[in-house]
């Protein structure tokens, strides 16, 4: 069994799709159709930067979806299709919006405008400098979780992503955070560190964008999908429309249960990962999953040899 996975913020880096557009129509479309959804030269960003307007999270958030997607409509263009290639799909915080996308649950332009609406209003939920987010190193998510709790002392910090491989993100405020790394240091944390992140997602602090990401949806229509999606707040599997929204409002301020959504696909049968736009879920899914074939897919060389495998 098959899994294909979208990657999360943090992925994007300028230059990013101009060979992908530049050899092949069907991606070119698919950056067209989301400059046009948008309003915004959102493409030209991604080729030309400047890197620190790309970063931002409003741009960030779509681009990177953006990639994956172009990346997809090259294979699809193939003749490769989705719901007869992979039996799941899930990706990495704002990937499972290219995940609901890529199984036909949203349409591409419709993706786009929510993911510059969450990027918006991530970023709009907490004043700059008063949150932030750090990675820890060595510690399993329990003792990560307990580290945020003994940080938090009368603030939030909370488990923000659980990426496997003893690497668990936390999130909160600031002086919350940089109590979290010190702690995790005196607990034997093999590294402890800030991330270059201007806003502490997946926390209670979001809360203001769940708001709006909650009113958006509700007014957006989305189909079942084509094949279930593993959806970061349960780690299982989810098909219906109703169901979707409230997990996809859930997920801005809850945790990214990544390492259990990979074992759970991997419980339920799958033994290949087919990671689009991105080489960043890979590892994580071979620390997580030695056994499973992994596939990072990026560049047309990448495209062209897995529509000969799959």
């Amino acid at each position: 069994m098959r899994a294909f996975i979208f990657p999360g913020q943090g992925s994007q880096s300028v230059g990013m799709g101009g060979a992908l557009a530049a050899a092949s129509g069907a991606a070119r479309a698919v950056f067209e159709e989301v400059d046009d959804a948008l309003g915004d030269r959102l493409f030209r960003l991604m080729t030309e930067g400047p890197d620190d307007r790309l970063t931002l999270t409003e741009n960030a958030q779509p681009a990177i979806m953006a990639n994956a997607i172009a990346t997809l409509a090259v294979l699809g263009s193939d003749g490769v299709r989705l719901a007869d290639k992979a039996d799941y799909v899930a990706g990495h915080s704002l990937g499972e919006y290219s995940a609901l996308h890529a199984a036909e649950a949203f349409n591409l332009a419709t993706t786009a405008r929510l993911l510059r609406l969450r990027g918006q209003a991530m970023q709009a939920a907490v004043p700059v400098g008063e949150g932030a987010m750090a990675v820890l190193l060595g510690l399993d998510f329990d003792q990560a979780r307990a580290v945020a709790e003994e940080a938090a002392q009368g603030e939030v910090c909370e488990a923000a992503n659980d990426n496997g491989g003893g690497q668990v993100v936390v999130s909160g405020h600031a002086g919350s955070v940089e109590r979290a790394i010190e702690i995790a240091k005196s607990k034997g944390a093999k590294r402890a560190m800030l991330l270059p992140v201007s806003a502490p997602f997946h926390c209670r602090l979001m809360q203001p964008a769940a708001d709006a990401m909650a009113e958006a949806l509700s007014q957006t229509a989305l189909r079942a999908p084509l094949v279930p999606v593993y959806a970061n707040v349960t780690a299982a599997p989810a098909s219906g429309p109703d169901e979707i929204r409230d997990l996809l409002v859930r997920q801005v301020t809850g945790t990214v249960r990544w390492r259990e959504s990979v074992e759970a696909m991997v419980a339920a049968g799958v033994d290949e990962f087919v990671e689009f736009g991105g080489k960043v879920l890979g590892p994580m899914v071979r620390r997580i999953a030695p056994d499973a074939k992994v596939t990072s897919v990026v560049s047309m060389d990448d495209i062209e040899a897995l529509a000969k495998e799959i």
